[in-house]
């Protein structure tokens, strides 16, 4: 099945490599971890077959792409999976790369030209046995609280990214929306939301006006380029399994743990 997913994956690479690793770029720091790693490098490649090859031959099978994007967060090592998902970019090119990198046009973007009103995957979550838990693990990972000092407590990046990566693969799947920022949200606007216009503009601030969620993005650098550097060391030194060096790297064994436990519950939900 391999030889089936080469061109796929060699356009998932083009999309996340112009600069070399000594160059600094995180996100093909993040690619060339993840190509190093069998267990990440299997379900990428589950996704870019279903998300891009199938796509690129003029169809989206919507459902199938989302459901491979759920299991490269589920089932993926969480320091590889959230690498990929929140490197930083320092260039209009590499956001853009980095904001195709999990396909909007199959599994972010609709069909049609305009986005619809955050009404209608509101809704669709909130039905959903799969999306409806993630939305409200994401609503209580990511939610400011009154007694932190800026209003999100010190622990909470970890987790709140953790859910984000969650909803990738969902109605509400959200993306990067521009090659300028770092802003995200799910394909959607209030436009048409009539007397609902207040609930639909909370959801889509949950996105947009959300400063944990905000924060835990600018930050992720700082806690995870050393275990990236760490990885793609050893693989060059000794090749040894990706898996056994984040178990070694205190500061994030006790800040992943508790995230990958609940979502390993969802998996039968995938």
């Amino acid at each position: 099945m391999a030889h089936c997913w080469g061109p796929a994956l060699l356009l998932l690479l083009l999309l996340l490599k112009s600069a070399s690793w000594a160059g600094g770029n995180r996100c093909v720091d993040a690619a060339e971890a993840c190509t190093e790693d069998a267990r990440c490098q299997q379900l990428r490649a589950e996704y870019v077959a279903q998300c891009l090859s199938r796509a690129a031959r003029g169809g989206c099978p919507r459902t199938r792409c989302r459901r491979a994007l759920r299991r490269f967060f589920a089932r993926g090592p969480p320091a590889l999976t959230l690498a990929l998902l929140f490197c930083p970019c320092a260039g209009p090119s590499c956001a853009e790369r980095r904001r195709q990198t999990f396909v909007p046009t199959c599994a972010f973007s609709g069909p049609g030209a305009e986005p619809p009103s955050c009404l209608v995957p509101l809704d669709t979550c909130e039905q959903s046995r799969v999306c409806r838990p993630r939305l409200l693990a994401f609503q209580a990972s990511c939610a400011p609280v009154p007694r932190a000092l800026d209003g999100c407590p010190r622990d909470q990046g970890v987790r709140c990214l953790r859910a984000y990566a969650g909803l990738v693969g969902t109605a509400v799947t959200p993306n990067y929306v521009d090659n300028a920022s770092a802003r995200v949200a799910p394909w959607c606007d209030c436009g048409a939301s009539g007397n609902r216009r207040e609930e639909c503009e909370a959801f889509r601030g949950l996105f947009t006006r959300n400063r944990c969620l905000d924060g835990a993005i600018q930050d992720f650098d700082s806690v995870w380029s050393p275990v990236l550097q760490r990885q793609l060391d050893s693989h060059r030194d000794a090749k040894p399994s990706l898996m056994q060096v984040p178990s070694a790297e205190g500061m994030l064994e006790g800040s992943l743990l508790p995230v990958v436990l609940p979502v390993l519950a969802l998996q039968d939900l995938l």
